[in-house]
């Protein structure tokens, strides 16, 4: 049904506690079982929200929601490896039983690895790739999608890489699903926006999370910081969870269709270049 009643300043969610910016909402997080995933669920479940965290490593996800529940929140775990369909379509129909008014989704799963440089990668490389990276958001917001429309209100975050945004040499591959993520993103806001639904993209980059160590084999080069990333340090996972805050919360109730680089300035400061003393490409250089 299309409101008739024309525009208004009301049209702006209000924010009853600027302390629980998603007091009684429910959230699906991907990949919650640390690094920014973990980092995510604890800070909504701070916020009032109730998390389901959905984790391939069952250890990890119950550690998660333990941490959670110990400082007063809610949360659930569900072991899921969401890069296989039929899997996801079991843990929707799960969370949506206990709570069909689902407010949150963030896709956050996501990994490099197994790095398989261009000339020597296979289909099947490309199909691993395309499992984690690309594959299971597709198929985790079209099981959650529908009840967001139907009840004209969700947010939809999709944490990628700032690889989504320039050019990646390390694995073009990578680099193509993480771009696709980010086009599926501002392709979906336009497409579900007048349904009340706001989908937007997060593109990390120097984040230090168990999967991406920028610390080790770089201890006495830390005074270089300053020039490899604009904003003069290192990024933490809390670093992106509390971009992922704004964009679940009413405090970007107008903000869709948009992919935020949480990257210290790295995409605006500079791209990959080749180091011939290194003999590959790098982004942090060792020696100015």
């Amino acid at each position: 049904m299309t409101d008739t009643s024309g525009p208004s300043p009301a049209d702006v969610a209000p924010i009853d506690d600027w302390n629980r910016l998603l007091d009684g909402r429910t959230a699906v997080v991907t990949g919650g079982g640390a690094g920014i995933g973990k980092a995510v669920c604890v800070l909504f479940a701070r916020h009032g929200v109730h998390v389901e965290v959905a984790e391939v490593d069952a250890d990890a996800a119950a550690t998660t929601v333990a941490e959670i529940i110990a400082a007063g929140g809610s949360a659930r775990s569900h072991v899921v490896d969401v890069t296989k369909p039929e899997a996801v379509s079991t843990f929707a129909a799960d969370v949506l039983a206990d709570h069909p008014a689902l407010s949150v989704l963030v896709n956050n799963v996501g990994d490099y690895r197994p790095l398989v440089r261009f000339p020597d990668s296979t289909p099947e490389s490309w199909q691993t790739m395309y499992a984690v990276n690309l594959q299971h958001i597709f198929a985790v917001t079209h099981a959650f999608l529908p009840t967001m429309m139907r009840q004209r209100r969700g947010s939809i975050i999709n944490v990628h890489s700032v690889e989504a945004m320039r050019g990646y040499p390390g694995d073009p591959v990578y680099g193509a699903m993480k771009a696709a993520a980010a086009a599926f993103t501002t392709d979906l806001a336009i497409a579900v926006g007048r349904h009340g639904v706001r989908v937007n993209g997060i593109g990390p980059d120097l984040i230090q999370t168990p999967q991406v160590d920028y610390l080790s084999g770089y201890e006495d080069k830390t005074d270089l910081w300053p020039s490899w990333a604009p904003a003069g340090r290192l990024g933490w996972p809390d670093d992106v969870a509390r971009v992922a805050l704004f964009l679940a919360s009413d405090l970007s109730a107008y903000v869709t269709g948009h992919n935020i680089p949480v990257d210290g300035g790295s995409l605006a400061g500079g791209r990959w270049f080749f180091s011939p003393t290194e003999g590959r490409f790098v982004n942090r250089p060792r020696n100015l």
